[in-house]
């Protein structure tokens, strides 16, 4: 979900700034009685502060004839509170120098106010409102399944390869529910009741099923005591029983193909089912999709792109989720080359990461791309707040944001190897064609 952005202050950027040897983010977490995982992190460099609120609750969690909930919910929280009229949370962040945002994933949602540091009370009271005292009524509903149905036209049915993930995660997962997308069925949407979207906040929106990050300029005591002023009446809600899934291994290749009306030129992806974004593992794939495919002298960029000239594009990442990530690579051909002849070049790229070690080089360079990137997506209180609450939520350890870097530069060349003979297989993968729809009218 995307919303206008104000830019409230001249400086955003401050907190800390982390250089080879790994500055410690300090930071203070506890629970409320209730359940209500808090994170504080302060620091008085520039005034402002960040309040957020990560639940863990994403698509996943969905029922399958009911899917799309959760990215719903992330629209259908700003409808308004029993405090907060109809169609007044923006004007009131906004009147009061404010920045906000909210996304969903798989597997959590996320909702923050960047505000000037005198206004932490106002954050953290309209925080405290969407999980206290929403309002989900039938006007709310109806505005907001207009607002996603529009959403999921626009960015993917009518989009140029705008389903491309969706149906490779069909065919990557068949038990765990990372087979639908995130946006969810525009029928499901449609059809659902006003109880079945009051159903699903009872469950999740739950104070023991969320955590509150305060980043920025504040002072600690005044800010634990609003929280409990403001959070600690919230009831706890029933214990939030997450599901796990175990996907069978794929032992031979599937080969599938999509037929999209709204592009021109066929792509060729292919996605390895891979461990969950926690596993070490996934730290070894994250290297080996920038030794492939991020930047000008990158083996797939400049075998494919540059020298040879067989295709207009070519890509690879690991995405990370919370239980299971997929790898994912793929390209666009070139003039008279074919899908299948990227698919030999791309092989042959992995066989060589599969047989030798990558030159001392290129190892050297993707730690400084990694802690450069690490450096950056921590550079801002809004990084830091996001950092905090995801390592916690999603990762299990808050202290990630101090140890990660380490985990980084522990990957050798020797894991690199290891881990891409591990996982990527020619006989474990999919291959999706992802072809122009023909016209079929005469």
């Amino acid at each position: 979900m995307k919303f206008t952005k104000l830019h409230i202050l001249g400086v955003l950027m401050s907190l800390m700034f982390i250089d080879s040897n790994a500055q410690q983010v300090s930071y203070e977490e506890y629970d409320l009685d209730n359940g209500l995982h808090v994170i504080l992190h302060r620091d008085n460099s520039a005034p402002i502060v960040v309040t957020s609120v990560m639940y863990h609750v994403g698509s996943k969690d969905e029922n399958p004839d009911k899917t799309g909930f959760a990215h719903f919910f992330e629209h259908l929280l700003f409808e308004g509170t029993e405090n907060i009229a109809r169609g007044d949370f923006f004007k009131i962040v906004s009147s009061n120098g404010g920045d906000n945002n909210a996304n969903t994933t798989q597997d959590r949602t996320y909702y923050y106010e960047l505000f000037p540091s005198n206004n932490l009370k106002l954050g953290l009271w309209l925080e405290s409102e969407r999980l206290l005292h929403p309002v989900i009524n039938q006007i709310g509903v109806d505005t907001q399944k207009e607002v996603v149905q529009e959403e999921r036209r626009l960015r993917v049915d009518n989009s140029p390869y705008g389903q491309l993930v969706e149906q490779m995660f069909k065919n990557l997962f068949t038990k765990h529910p990372y087979n639908w997308s995130v946006i969810g069925s525009l029928d499901h949407l449609a059809s659902a009741t006003l109880e079945d979207f009051k159903a699903f906040n009872e469950i999740y929106y739950v104070p023991n099923n969320a955590t509150l990050v305060v980043a920025g300029d504040f002072e600690t005591d005044e800010a634990k005591g609003l929280i409990e002023s403001y959070f600690g009446p919230i009831p706890r809600g029933k214990d939030v029983v997450k599901k796990t899934y175990k996907e069978d291994p794929i032992t031979s290749t599937i080969q599938t193909s999509f037929e999209d009306p709204n592009i021109q030129i066929p792509l060729i992806l292919l996605g390895y089912r891979t461990p969950g974004q926690a596993s070490r593992d996934a730290y070894a794939l994250n290297m080996i999709s920038t030794y492939l495919s991020d930047g000008q002298s990158s083996k797939l960029q400049k075998r494919l792109v540059d020298d040879k000239q067989m295709a207009l594009q070519i890509f690879a990442f690991n995405y990370g989720l919370e239980d299971y990530g997929a790898y994912l690579l793929g390209g666009l051909p070139l003039g008279e080359n074919t899908m299948d002849d990227l698919i030999v070049e791309i092989d042959d790229e992995i066989e060589k990461l599969k047989t030798d070690l990558i030159s001392e080089n290129d190892y050297q360079k993707l730690l400084n791309k990694f802690e450069n990137d690490f450096v950056s997506s921590n550079s801002s209180v809004q990084g830091i707040a996001n950092s905090l609450a995801r390592y916690n939520v999603l990762y299990g350890d808050t202290d990630l944001i101090n140890t990660q870097l380490e985990i980084i530069r522990s990957i050798s060349r020797e894991d690199i190897r290891a881990v891409a003979q591990k996982y990527l297989n020619a006989e474990s993968r999919v291959e999706l064609k992802y072809i122009p729809k023909q016209n079929t009218e005469e």
